[in-house]
């Protein structure tokens, strides 16, 4: 009898919801895993497979550029990123996490697929290049620019400048850069051969999710960059080595980039052309007009023409001879930001943040002109 009187209160006993139901589970599984290390677990909420969690020394092969290059995948970190990396239709591989809440968070329909590894947070401290680690990490397929899914807002807002970087090294300076670059409405940025890999995780922190919201195009070769330019397209240098800007600097190198004396640039031919005019100085091919001839543009009026694009140096090497040459063949000129004299030079990150937004507030103007002169007609 006692025993029929427990089946019939099992029998009575309601069911469920499905949710509560896999909330139920999951939390028997989340305390499961303080005896296990890893579990893997599917959106279903099946637990397929246990896993010891990845070495360290795996996590940072992981991180290296030859890994994103050989097997096209990159990773991510933290919830929002993470997030943004979603919403702009980047395929996820893996996620590790130290909390179920994290995965629960995300899109369901984004995880179908994808390996849930739950992991101890000190793992994900261990593995973590931030000060205060979010608790997830995630493996993407590497985004490809034409795929993907960009914010309506950024669209509707997007100009006719483009950025070129050229031979940027520092991650810090590009991932600002970047960020500037969606900032002011950028319909794309290109990246040369010799920058910083731009899905460098360092690149991606200094970002803030610029990566998602404007088309990025990485390690291009200068003899393919004018294909990724509209038709008619004028191209900026931002150099600091026109007349005016001898004038204002001392007779010492910088070794600030775009802010430099034309006698010391770096350029990526270099070397093919030291081998070629072995024993000449390089102070007199520049004074025999070794270098292209491109005239400043006067601070005091504008430049920005629909379309244009400006082309920022790194620090160390300045701008490339193959960008000069791209600005003279495209009727382009120098673009100078005057500074104080006896002052170094702004970063390559600050002057390519003033002059795209300096773009945006002629093209801005002029838009304002002409719909004044509309109304007057």
């Amino acid at each position: 009898m006692a025993a029929l009187a427990r089946c019939m209160r099992c029998a009575v006993k309601p069911s469920l919801p499905v949710v509560q139901t896999w909330d139920l589970r999951a939390r028997r599984w989340v305390r499961a895993l303080r005896r296990s290390p890893v579990k893997v677990i599917f959106p279903s909420g099946e637990v397929v497979e246990r896993k010891r969690a990845p070495e360290k020394n795996v996590m940072t092969i992981v991180k290296s550029r030859s890994f994103r290059e050989k097997q096209g995948k990159i990773l991510l970190e933290g919830r929002r990123l993470i997030a943004d990396a979603l919403q702009a239709g980047a395929v996820p591989k893996v996620f590790f996490f130290s909390r179920l809440e994290y995965i629960k968070e995300l899109p369901a329909d984004k995880l179908k697929g994808v390996s849930l590894i739950k992991v101890k947070f000190e793992d994900i401290k261990d593995w973590s290049d931030l000060v205060a680690p979010q608790g997830i990490m995630g493996i993407f397929a590497k985004p490809d620019y034409i795929r993907m899914t960009y914010p309506k807002s950024q669209l509707h807002h997007t100009l006719p400048l483009l950025l070129i970087c050229d031979n940027l090294r520092d991650p810090g300076n590009l991932g600002t850069i970047l960020r500037s670059a969606a900032g002011a409405g950028c319909s794309k940025v290109l990246l040369t051969k010799g920058c910083v890999d731009a899905w460098e995780p360092k690149v991606l922190r200094a970002g803030m999710g610029a990566h998602f919201q404007v088309p990025i195009i990485n390690n291009l070769e200068w003899e393919s960059v004018p294909n990724y330019l509209p038709p008619e397209t004028r191209v900026y240098v931002a150099d600091n080595c026109g007349l005016y800007a001898q004038a204002q600097m001392s007779n010492k190198a910088s070794d600030h980039g775009w802010v430099c004396d034309r006698r010391f640039l770096k350029f990526h031919k270099y070397e093919e052309e030291e081998e070629e005019e072995e024993g000449k100085d390089l102070e007199s091919r520049a004074n025999k007009g070794w270098f292209p001839e491109l005239d400043v543009q006067s601070y005091d009026l504008d430049w920005m023409e629909s379309p244009a694009a400006v082309v920022v140096g790194g620090e160390t090497h300045g701008v490339s001879l193959e960008s000069l040459q791209l600005a003279e063949s495209t009727g382009g000129k120098r673009l100078l930001i005057p500074v104080v004299p006896g002052v170094d030079s702004l970063n390559s990150a600050m002057a390519a943040s003033i002059l795209l937004f300096e773009g945006k507030r002629q093209l801005r103007v002029r838009g304002e002109h002409m719909s004044r002169d509309r109304s007057y007609h």
